[in-house]
């Protein structure tokens, strides 16, 4: 079912109608297949590339659509409806894009930002350590300055796209300094030393490629410096931010899609002589999904809306990430149900969709460290 959505202009509605062809044509009728085969779906981003589809939020003079987030989140929510794991392939781009977009020098900007928005390339944000997930004070990958050149030692963990992307937006350990410590880098995939586990056999999202990245002695020009020394916390925390609120959006698109599939079922599957939506259970269960999706999707709107206008937005993102990822967990769990038998099969995507939710409430900060994030924030202001 087409989601009624409000959109602030005509540019953006006409946005809406090209996304909305794109899923029905070039992405949904592949998805399942290439889950199955767990098969990476690098065509499907060139796809969105072509489209202009993967710099929607950035400036239109480095090549972006310089889309208001509160648009951005809804196009890719549709994406993520038709395809979850590219749904949050475009979402890892768009947060690896942030770093050097937000913070780098204009020269950078000028110098690199076209070609990583452009739509050929795709990047990966390495951030995660097998031993440093959500506290990145543990980190032990380190940046070394050797003249005019920076030399990273290390390893990264639970890294989308790893071995597929073009650029790598990386966090190195450049100091002790408990606050300003860490670094941020652009590395190139074609930088020498860098190399790649084997891809990870997980539960869902089995299309989206996630390796360990190795960085053995990688030499990379000191101008692809991000920020100053010292700013890769403030840099990684603020596009988590925005990166929190694109998985949220994905997660909404994944239980509008499981909501779409049970809301079908329940009219077609027959039992005592009629269709299983005229009982009053199953019509319930319907309600309360359909609730939990509308709300879901207004509380990451709400975020997206105080990011557009410049307000802090930290609590609201980590919110939104909570809320949503918990609902994309209930809703395709719910579908399961309404499907029964059948559900539990891979005959219907419900199972799939199901699988693919629980990582929602895992990756850019467990909801154990959103509730930390909201507690400290909300406590902060009452002080």
């Amino acid at each position: 079912m087409a989601v009624d959505r409000l959109l602030p202009t005509e540019e953006s509605t006409d946005l809406l109608a090209l996304v909305r062809d794109l899923c029905v044509h070039e992405l949904a009728p592949y998805a399942a297949q290439a889950e199955e085969s767990e098969t990476f779906p690098r065509d499907a981003f060139r796809t969105l590339g072509k489209a202009g589809l993967l710099g929607l939020p950035y400036p239109e003079q480095y090549g972006g659509a310089e889309q208001p987030y509160e648009v951005y989140l809804q196009m890719l929510e549709e994406v993520a409806a038709a395809w979850m794991s590219v749904g949050v392939g475009v979402s890892v781009h768009t947060m690896t894009s942030y770093g050097l977009a937000t913070f780098g020098t204009e020269e950078q900007r000028a110098r690199l930002l076209p070609e990583m928005i452009g739509g050929e390339m795709l990047g990966a944000y390495a951030l995660s350590e097998p031993q440093a997930g959500s506290d990145i004070s543990g980190m032990t990958t380190r940046a070394v300055r050797d003249g005019d050149s920076y030399v990273l030692t290390g390893t990264k963990a639970w890294i989308s796209h790893g071995s597929h992307a073009d650029f790598y937006t990386t966090f190195a350990r450049t100091s002790e300094d408990p606050n300003r410590g860490i670094s941020a880098f652009h590395v190139r995939a074609s930088a020498e030393g860098l190399s790649f586990g084997a891809p990870e056999r997980k539960m869902g999202l089995t299309g989206s490629t996630t390796t360990l990245v190795n960085y053995d002695q990688v030499r990379i020009p000191a101008e692809n410096l991000i920020g100053a020394v010292g700013d890769g916390m403030r840099i990684a925390l603020s596009a988590l931010d925005s990166g929190r609120l694109g998985i949220a959006a994905c997660a909404v698109g994944l239980a509008q899609a499981a909501l779409d599939v049970a809301a079908a079922y329940a009219l077609e599957r027959q039992q005592f002589g009629q269709a299983i939506a005229d009982f009053q259970g199953v019509q319930f269960l319907l309600a309360d999904m359909a609730a939990a999706v509308e709300s879901a999707r207004a509380t990451y709107l709400q975020a997206a809306r105080r990011r557009d206008l410049g307000r802090p937005f930290t609590q609201q993102a980590a919110i939104a990430k909570l809320i949503c990822t918990d609902t994309a967990m209930k809703v395709t769990t719910d579908a399961v149900q309404v499907l029964g038998g059948y559900g539990y099969t891979r005959e219907f995507p419900a199972e799939r969709y199901m699988r693919e939710a629980k990582v929602t409430q895992i990756f850019e900060g467990t909801n154990q460290i959103q509730r930390l994030v909201i507690s400290r924030d909300l406590l902060r202001s009452v002080r």
